[in-house]
């Protein structure tokens, strides 16, 4: 039998811990078991159970407090990744054998873990020997993505992470709970982005030539080969809440034994998500 897994990912602030504890209160809700990893060394603390926790195997402060090594912050946790790429023993100890677990891996937020470095690649080779079937859930913070610059950063960070780890891959935009009614509007056509529009109702005048023509090739990529699409997350909508589990169990097959529905987005339509009715009532909350 088949395991299954998602890998919470997405750059520090968007969200990751939050989409965790949301999961976690969603499943108990529709009687289903789901668990959590926290592979953050330099995590805190969490409003939910872990059932494994990477700061058992090594934490981010003893790597910086170790006069011999010196590391700082960011070095520190890439120390940590790596040393916990040569202990996945520790990993397969803490998940267990149990068949059709369903686990989120709370994932750290640097992204050079996802970009060039070959740490959570390693990850996804374990799980997949370990008979996981894993999907990416790569995050970016709505409230920083309103604009058409920002929001091609935001896409070319989701895109390294689907490139280097090769598994299927939902993106997410988070806390569309905290914009306002006039900003929810604004962010729909990010969801499903027509680039070259995009590129035409931006300002000439903040752009280069040179910087012009290397975004208009950016979005072409983008746009041709329809690379990257997002769905909203509003951690107060349940029926939002399902449409992305839904998206993301269709994409690892998830109770496929229960014969599993294709989830509302399509290939061919992928911008139907009911956006106003998932929306409906927000903007006066």
């Amino acid at each position: 039998m088949p395991r299954f897994a998602q890998l919470v990912m997405g750059p520090a602030g968007s969200g990751k811990s939050t989409y965790c504890s949301t999961m976690i209160q969603h499943s108990e809700q529709i009687n289903r078991s789901v668990q959590v990893v926290n592979l953050d060394p330099a995590a805190e603390h969490f409003e939910y159970p872990v059932m494994a926790d990477i700061r058992e195997l090594i934490q981010v402060d003893d790597v910086m407090e170790d006069d011999s090594l010196r590391f700082g912050p960011n070095g520190g946790l890439v120390f940590c990744m790596e040393y916990f790429a040569n202990n996945f023993d520790w990993l397969e100890e803490s998940l267990g054998h149990v068949e059709d677990d369903y686990i989120l891996f709370d994932c750290p937020g640097q992204i050079e873990l996802y970009t060039h470095l070959p740490v959570m690649k390693q990850l996804v080779e374990q799980l997949q020997q370990w008979e996981f079937r894993v999907c990416g859930v790569f995050l970016v913070d709505s409230q920083f993505m309103v604009e058409s610059f920002k929001f091609i950063s935001g896409v070319m960070a989701a895109l390294s992470a689907m490139v280097l780890l090769e598994i299927p891959q939902i993106n997410i935009m988070t806390k569309i709970d905290l914009l306002s009614p006039k900003a929810k509007k604004e962010i729909e056509k990010y969801l499903d982005p027509d680039m070259y529009s995009m590129m035409e109702d931006s300002p000439d005048s903040i752009r280069s030539k040179k910087f012009k023509k290397l975004t208009q090739a950016i979005c072409g990529l983008i746009d041709d080969y329809s690379m990257v699409r997002f769905l909203p997350f509003d951690r107060t909508d349940e029926e939002g809440i399902n449409i992305v589990l839904q998206n993301i169990d269709f994409s690892i097959q998830y109770g496929e034994d229960l014969e599993l529905k294709e989830p509302k987005e399509t290939d061919d339509e992928p911008s139907n998500l009911n956006f106003d009715e998932i929306f409906q009532g927000k903007g006066d909350s």
